[in-house]
């Protein structure tokens, strides 16, 4: 690596984490897709690149955030030489959305003994693309898609994920939550909630939580209670999480935050003030928790994506 790429690094990261904090002042959630819940039948789906893959981890962040400050309708993005390949062009005038790619090499050193060690030095790049309502030429596959599933077969979709994944989901009472101790999942009764997708989305997000555990990913709930910077990052990975995995299944997320959710602004803001890789750490936690749900499903294909 380059010195020039090794000084741009953190200016990429503070650069992304300012424009994520610069929304949550202003009390926006950047990555809520703002999806019209009043046409139930609007395909929901995350990013896309030129190829149809889906985007992953903080470029999700990213091309949502990107997609409601500016209006966008097609969940398409591609590179300006794509597009040409394509044969479209973008047009005169426009800015491009900066996404990055993260991946890492193999350096080897020798030791103070004389022996070859090998380090994987991560890197991450950035790169500029454009949302195909930008671009004239290209055929109506980069633009929305007519009707997909109806509410219904996506919401029996959704149970049979839910089912697959072998948690033990518990109901009653008025919270949703994880219970880490005894590694369960506790929703209030179904028909306690506005409608079958307002269930499904809040279950999501106790989901990727229930993701944490030893026997799973590992990530360490143990200060949950006890350091509010520690709630509001997991907190805020459930919510990515939540968001990422709606969108997989065509299901609209939360909308409206939780109220125990409005505590963890301030604390989010906090947290990224102070550390401008969390965002991209959340990121990359909600994209390992929902990628290992896919896992559990019969039959799935885990493909190995970039951020």
């Amino acid at each position: 690596m380059n010195r020039q790429s090794t000084k741009q690094r953190p200016d990429l990261y503070s650069r992304i984490t300012d424009k994520i904090i610069a929304e949550l002042d202003k009390g926006v959630r950047p990555w809520m897709q703002p999806w019209n819940t009043t046409q139930p039948h609007d395909r929901i789906t995350r990013p896309l690149r030129h190829n149809g893959q889906p985007y992953s981890g903080i470029n999700v962040v990213l091309l949502w955030s990107e997609t409601i400050s500016r209006g966008f309708k097609s969940a398409t993005w591609m590179t300006f030489r794509q597009a040409l390949e394509l044969g479209g062009a973008v047009r005169k005038g426009e800015t491009g959305t900066t996404v990055v790619f993260a991946s890492s090499f193999i350096r080897t050193e020798t030791d103070e003994i004389g022996q070859e060690v090998e380090h994987d030095i991560p890197f991450m790049k950035a790169y500029t693309v454009f949302n195909a309502d930008q671009i004239d030429g290209l055929d109506e596959r980069f633009h929305p898609l007519p009707p997909a599933q109806d509410p219904m077969t996506r919401i029996g979709h959704a149970d049979h994920f839910f089912a697959n994944t072998g948690a033990l989901i518990r109901h009653g009472g008025s919270a949703a939550y994880y219970a880490p101790a005894r590694d369960y999942i506790q929703m209030p009764a179904f028909e306690t909630f506005r409608d079958a997708q307002s269930y499904v989305a809040i279950l999501t997000h106790e989901m990727t939580h229930w993701t944490a555990a030893a026997h799973r990913l590992d990530r360490d709930l143990s200060r949950y209670a006890k350091d509010k910077h520690e709630r509001a990052r997991e907190e805020l990975i459930a919510e990515l999480g939540s968001c990422f995995l709606c969108a997989d299944l065509g299901i609209v997320p939360e909308l409206e935050p939780r109220p125990d959710h409005a505590s963890y602004l301030a604390s989010w803001l906090e947290v990224l003030s102070g550390d401008k890789r969390a965002i991209f750490a959340a990121a990359s936690h909600a994209q390992r928790a929902v990628s290992y749900l896919h896992y559990l499903q019969p039959d799935s294909i885990i493909e190995g994506e970039a951020a």
